[in-house]
């Protein structure tokens, strides 16, 4: 679990993203004319009489993206004064998103405002402003800027094409749809065509393979038809390896005594979907009742003395954290 650095909270700084400009031969405009990539300032920019919207459309390679923006009630906000820069995915990006993931962000229109307001960068950045760097974005959380062999990547997704200006802001074009770290799924997203978050806590867990055992304590608990609930919870998850670090002795006792069981798992969930975000050091109350204590040294996050190994596995019902040991409630 990762702690926010500060380039969350001072915004797009123009020196701090993408070293687009030294990479790139030529820059577009949004007219398709191409000249030779200079070190001109910034400021002076083509004119463009559209803006972000109208010059997407006019693009004629977007259409999925424009029609998305109207879903998610964005169009009036890239039309207006801005300036933004917008990171924007092509049609055949779309097409490389699960059927499953479009349907399901389609049916929810806030989870779908996320998905694209991650796409988006306050101000007006062309390409010979930015540099390598974590960069915020207008939904909140940062995009991971890289440079390789002459490839800028955004987060997984690739540049190929920048600077097409339009009147309150500029396109850069990306070759796939980017998902925020929030709303990734089990499947180990970084940060591009995400699956849908269909399945809920118990379901996920199954499914990620490394909880089996988990999943029959649960089940053992009668705790499988809770955490299949409305929720919300977020579960720190010992994996199959964790509980082999049990002692024989320990887990044998345990299946013997259900409701101790039920103390020992309970105290592994707290109310609430919390993601690694979110997540501050201190003490949280667990739905057993009893507190854990989140210590933070560096970029490691422990839960009492459990070390967390993977964040913000994110279900229809919650979000899973994953731990290297199993938690025993002071009284256990």
């Amino acid at each position: 679990m990762k702690r926010r650095t500060s380039s969350r909270t001072v915004g797009f700084v123009l020196t701090g993203a993408l070293v687009l400009g030294a990479c790139s031969t030529t820059s577009t405009t949004s007219t398709g004319s191409s000249t030779p990539a200079t070190s001109t300032p910034s400021s002076i920019a083509p004119a463009a009489t559209k803006d972000l919207v109208a010059t997407a459309v006019g693009a004629g390679q977007f259409t999925t993206l424009a029609k998305l923006l109207t879903s998610a009630g964005l169009v009036d906000t890239l039309k207006g004064a801005g300036p933004f820069t917008v990171f924007a995915p092509t049609d055949d990006a779309f097409k490389k998103v699960p059927a499953a993931t479009m349907e399901a962000l389609s049916k929810d229109p806030e989870a779908l405002k996320k998905v694209l307001t991650y796409h988006v960068v306050a101000g007006k950045v062309p390409a010979a402003d930015v540099k390598a760097g974590a960069v915020k974005t207008v939904e909140g959380e940062d995009i991971k800027v890289s440079i390789s062999d002459g490839k800028v990547q955004v987060n997984e997704a690739t540049v190929v094409k920048t600077d097409v200006f339009a009147s309150n802001g500029v396109i850069h074009v990306i070759d796939s749809v980017l998902i925020p770290p929030s709303m990734a799924a089990a499947t180990g997203s970084s940060g591009t065509t995400p699956a849908a978050a269909t399945k809920d806590i118990v379901d996920t867990a199954v499914g990620a393979g490394q909880f089996t055992t988990l999943a029959k304590l649960l089940t053992s608990a009668g705790l499988i038809d809770t955490l299949k609930g409305t929720g919300p919870f977020t579960v720190f998850a010992p994996t199959d390896a964790a509980f082999a670090k049990v002692p024989a002795a320990t887990l044998e006792a345990l299946g013997k005594d259900p409701a101790q069981l039920k103390k020992v798992l309970t105290y592994h969930v707290v109310a609430g979907k919390v993601l690694a975000a979110d997540v501050k050091p201190g003490d949280v109350k667990t739905v057993e009742g009893q507190p854990l204590k989140i210590t933070v040294d560096g970029t490691t996050v422990k839960v009492n003395d459990a070390t967390v190994t993977k964040t913000d596995i994110v279900t229809s019902n919650g979000v899973i954290h994953v731990i290297d040991t199993v938690l025993l409630p002071p009284a256990a």
